[in-house]
C-alpha cells in the first residue's frame, strides 16, 4: 500500500496569511499544520516503536505457556505440531530456574533415558534466552524454579507439554 499525504491545505492557509497579514489566519494555519503533520505521523507511521509487552502471567501454569510459547518460536526446526505420536521415542524433563528479568540461571534434566534427546531439549532453552519475565512469581526470592517436559518424536523434534494435545490412540 502507497500512502501519501498531501500539504496543499497547509501552504494554502500560510500563503494567505502571508498575502494578507493577518494574524488569526497564521495562527489557523499554523495549528492546521500541526494537525495535519500530527495525523501523518499517526498514518506512517501507526503503531509505537516500543514492543508490546506480555501481560503478567495469572499464575505458574500461564508463565509456562508463556515460557513454552517463546520457545517453540525460538526453535521453529525443532518443533512439530499436530498430535502426539502413540508411542514416544523420547521424552525428557528439565528443571528450569529463571530470574525476575527472565535470565536462564540454571537449567537441568531432571528425567531422560536418550542423552541425544536431552541435549536438544538443553540447547533448544539456551537458545531461548531470555525467556518471559516471571513477574510477581519470583517476588519472594528472585527466581522461579519450575518443570518443562520436551516430547520427542523419532526425528528428535519437540512438543512441549505445556502446549501440547492429546496423544493419539493407534
Amino acid at each position: 500500500m502507497k500512502t501519501t499525504i498531501r500539504t496543499n491545505l497547509v501552504f494554502t492557509p500560510m500563503l494567505l496569511a502571508g498575502l494578507s497579514g493577518c494574524s488569526s489566519v497564521t495562527t489557523v494555519a499554523t495549528t492546521v499544520g500541526s494537525s495535519i503533520e500530527h495525523v501523518a505521523e499517526r498514518i506512517v507511521h501507526p503503531f509505537s516503536p516500543a514492543p508490546a509487552s506480555k501481560p503478567a502471567p495469572a499464575g505458574l501454569d500461564d508463565y509456562k505457556t508463556q515460557v513454552a510459547q517463546h520457545v517453540v518460536q525460538h526453535n521453529p526446526d525443532r518443533t512439530f505440531s499436530g498430535k502426539l505420536p502413540p508411542m514416544l521415542p523420547a521424552i525428557v524433563v528439565l528443571e528450569i530456574t529463571v530470574d525476575e528479568n527472565g535470565g536462564l540461571q540454571d537449567v537441568a534434566v531432571q528425567r531422560s533415558r536418550d542423552p541425544d534427546a536431552s541435549e536438544v531439549a538443553l540447547a533448544s532453552m539456551r537458545r531461548s534466552t531470555p525467556l518471559p519475565r516471571p513477574q510477581r512469581l519470583a517476588l519472594r526470592t528472585g527466581s522461579l524454579t519450575f518443570s518443562e517436559t520436551f516430547l520427542f518424536d523419532k526425528d528428535y523434534r519437540f512438543q512441549l507439554r505445556s502446549l501440547a494435545g492429546p496423544q493419539t490412540a493407534d
